[in-house]
Order: structure tokens, then sequence, then C-alpha cells
């Protein structure tokens, strides 16, 4: 127990460290098994960051409710091999792994293979995500960074930027668009 106690601490200690937010693996928030993977090249020159234009969540237990419903819809009705983002952001401040650091997503066309998908989980026109949620993703870009899946020279974009979309709410594109290392 007292090992198990200094592994945990350890951890902690070292995402704190990197910069690294708490991330809520896949087997934590009950992922379905991926239909197919194919192996993100890494490091990555962009990050685009998305919304899912749905119901905010507040709590880990709404979020995780969100993101499993995100991803019956992918895989379910529109026949993706698995969640489209590498990872998802809650208002709780959690990070949520979707395909992770070393899968190519199906969230931006001719775009997936060079860039990580961040995506919020809510609607964000009129409003824009809680500031834990806000520091969870600029933390998980910093992450990325110093473990080596997102290049130091990275440039953030949010999807509309990259494809006919309204997304990622006029609301949060506007935050981010004052972010560092973004470029329209």
């Amino acid at each position: 127990m007292l090992l198990l106690m200094r592994v945990v601490w350890f951890s902690a200690l070292c995402a704190v460290a990197l910069g690294c937010p708490t991330i809520v693996s896949r087997s934590q928030w009950g992922a379905w098994s991926p239909k197919s993977r194919t192996s993100l090249k890494t490091p990555v020159p962009y990050v685009i960051i998305h919304h899912t234009a749905g119901n905010r969540c507040y709590s880990q237990a709404s979020c995780i409710q969100q993101v499993k419903s995100i991803q019956n819809y992918h895989m379910g009705s529109r026949g993706w091999s698995d969640i489209g983002y590498n990872f998802l952001i809650g208002e709780d401040g959690r990070v949520y792994e979707g395909r992770g650091w070393r899968t190519v997503g199906a969230h931006a066309k001719n775009w997936n293979h060079k860039s990580l998908g961040l995506s919020f989980l809510g609607t964000f026109t009129n409003g824009v995500p809680s500031a834990a949620a806000r520091f969870a993703a600029q933390d998980l870009i910093r992450c990325a960074v110093s473990r080596g899946f997102l290049s130091p020279r990275y440039i953030l974009k949010g999807h509309r930027n990259v494809s006919p979309t309204s997304c990622p709410g006029s609301a949060l594109y506007g935050a981010i668009s004052r972010w560092p290392r973004f470029k329209a």
C-alpha cells in the first residue's frame, strides 16, 4: 500500500513538473476498443481546437457520459473506427483521452495526420469554457511538447482555420486566438 501511495504521489509530482493536467484514460471512462488504429508520426506540428457542439459538463461523471455519447455517435452513426478527437476537455478541468498521443484522429480532414485534435466538451458560440478547462487545455499542449508528441514550434489553429465550419464556436475562437502560437 505504501509503495502504491508513493507511485501515485510521484506520478502526480511528475505531471505537475511537466505541466501535464489530469488525464482520464480510456479505460477509466469506459471507452470501446477502436476498430482500427493508424499510428501518428510525432512530433506533430499543429494543434487544432474544436468544440463538441453539445452539452457542457461540470463533473467527472457528467463528462464521462458526454465522452461516451460522442464515441457512440462517431463509431455508431458516422462509422468511424473510434472517437474522432485525440483528447477532450471538460468544464471540470480534466482531460479525457480520445485517440491519445499516438493515433491519427478523425477531427479535421487533411490535417489529422499532422495534428493533435483537442475538443472542449460543449458549445462555445456565446461563452467560453471555464478557466479550469482552458488551463487544462494549455497544460495539455505544454505536456505534449515536453513529452515529444508536439513540436516546440507548433502552430495552434481553430477548426474553422482548416475547414469550412463555425467550430470551435465564436467565443472560444476569440479566446484561443490570444493563446501562444495561434495562427489563423
